[in-house]
Formats: C-alpha cells, sequence, structure tokens
C-alpha cells in the first residue's frame, strides 16, 4: 500500500514531518534509514525517512519523492518481523514459499490495509 500527496510548504523537511506527528498523533515517530526499500542519494549514501509505528506489525515509513512530495508505503517496523511476513525479494521461490506468502498475504491485508489508512488521515491536514 502506498500513496502519495503534495504537502504544505512549511512541512518540506523531515524534521518538520516529525515535530507536526509529535504533535498531532500518538504514534511512536523517529527519523531512520531507510532499510524496506534501501534507497540511496546521489553520493550512495542510505537515505532517510520518517518511521511511524503504530505497533511491531504495522507502521509506515514516509518520505519526499520530490519537493513537496509526500510519498506514504506500510512497513512492518519490527525487523524480525519484516523478515517473517514482508515482501519477499528473493529472486527464486520454491512452490512451498509462494503458498505461504499468499495465505500470509491474505490472512493479514485487512488489517494492514486498516492500519495504513488510519496512519494516512494524520497527513490529509497538511496536504496542499
Amino acid at each position: 500500500m502506498e500513496n502519495k500527496i503534495t504537502v504544505k510548504s512549511e512541512y518540506n523537511s523531515l524534521d518538520k514531518l516529525i515535530d507536526f506527528l509529535k504533535g498531532e498523533a500518538s504514534y511512536e515517530s523517529s527519523i531512520d534509514y531507510d532499510i524496506w526499500d534501501i534507497r540511496t542519494d546521489a553520493n550512495g549514501q542510505m537515505e532517510k525517512c520518517v518511521l511511524i509505528k503504530k505497533s511491531s506489525m504495522h507502521g509506515m515509513k514516509v518520505y519526499f519523492s520530490q519537493e513537496n512530495e509526500l510519498m506514504m508505503s506500510y512497513i512492518i517496523p519490527n525487523k524480525v518481523m519484516n523478515a517473517y511476513f514482508g515482501k519477499s525479494v528473493k529472486a527464486r521461490r520454491n512452490i512451498l514459499e509462494v503458498i505461504t506468502g499468499g495465505i500470509k498475504n491474505v490472512m493479514l491485508s485487512g488489517s494492514q490495509k486498516k492500519a495504513f489508512q488510519e496512519m494516512e488521515l494524520i497527513f490529509q491536514k497538511i496536504a496542499a
């Protein structure tokens, strides 16, 4: 689950987003390296994002894809849980991994969508 929104110019940095979240949301939020997609900047350094944790299984990462354009993506913030329940990036998977991956997606998709929509509502206040 992903969504892009354009935000007001006064919220054009990760630090300003964190300040907004601390005042508006009850979720734990921090600035962290993007270990989920491993995005890098022009210098080859790993980029940072705002990590919002609803629980160890539900979270969102937020980063700027362009000037004032905020990209929101659903993630599993716990690294161990993400390794087990997150998206598989393996090039080849055996039949058992495909079947269990499908079952996992069906079981978790409803709660993931609900959590993403709840966290997404916070950012509607700063949308341009």
